[in-house]
């Protein structure tokens, strides 16, 4: 009888990127951090935290730059689950990849989660299934994609489209658009950023080299996502909420 293979261990910590300028943002960001913008009375930050909590996942860490001390503040300030330890970029930015090779230490040396600070989810329970669907044996990182029809207050081109087993992530390209955008949610093994260099860096090459190596998947987000980039991303945001609360199809 052959072996059973271990089952994946559980995502243990997670990585909630809020750190940047939120120049989009503007005028609300020239007076906080874009994590502490509000959509429907809840902080983006807290959203993202709460989505963690909820997943199980008990250790978070956050990386701070832009008004670093007011969500340092914030986060001290905040009871419940995840404990938090902060990731501090104050002297400077390091973009997605470098952010996260940064905090690598904090992280520990498993799996773990990667979810953007300003990312909204209206429907159904977006990391759940994510985590369900992690297998380290076929992937270095899985991320969570959405339909560009399920998307509000997103106006790209969108990022990738899938292959025909459906799980297998390739890049737009040449191609105008692209039916799948990318939630700014990922489970991310440690060794995907071997290699890579200190200091600012974005996580696109980290999946172009996957991409190449056959170690990048993706699962899609049956509900709603709002792009919270721009003041009225906010609107566009709390409207999906409103939808999805609604009973609203995610068409």
């Amino acid at each position: 009888m052959s072996p059973v293979p271990p089952r994946p261990r559980p995502i243990e910590a997670a990585m909630v990127l809020a750190a940047g300028r939120g120049t989009r943002m503007r005028p609300l960001t020239e007076r906080m951090p874009k994590a502490l913008v509000r959509v429907a009375g809840h902080t983006l930050v807290d959203r993202a935290l709460d989505r963690v909590a909820a997943a199980g996942i008990a250790r978070a860490v956050v990386n701070i730059h832009h008004f670093a001390p007011m969500l340092a503040a914030h986060l001290a300030g905040r009871a419940g689950p995840p404990a938090i330890a902060l990731s501090d970029e104050t002297e400077a930015l390091l973009e997605t990849g470098g952010g996260v090779r940064r905090a690598l230490p904090l992280l520990g040396p498993a799996p773990f989660l990667v979810l953007n600070a300003d990312a909204v989810f209206a429907g159904p329970d977006p990391l759940g299934p994510l985590l369900a669907a992690w297998d380290p044996a076929r992937m270095d990182a899985l991320m969570l994609l959405v339909p560009r029809s399920a998307t509000r207050g997103y106006t790209r081109p969108g990022d990738f489209l899938l292959s025909a087993e459906g799980a297998v992530p390739e890049r737009r390209g040449a191609r105008e658009t692209a039916p799948l955008v990318y939630s700014g949610a990922q489970v991310l093994a440690p060794g995907a950023l071997d290699g890579t260099p200190e200091g600012a860096f974005s996580l696109n090459p980290v999946w172009d080299r996957l991409i190449d190596a056959g170690r990048l998947a993706a699962v899609t987000y049956p509900g709603l996502w709002a792009d919270v980039g721009t003041p009225a991303g906010i609107a566009e945001a709390e409207a999906a909420l409103a939808e999805a609360e609604a009973g609203g199809p995610p068409v």
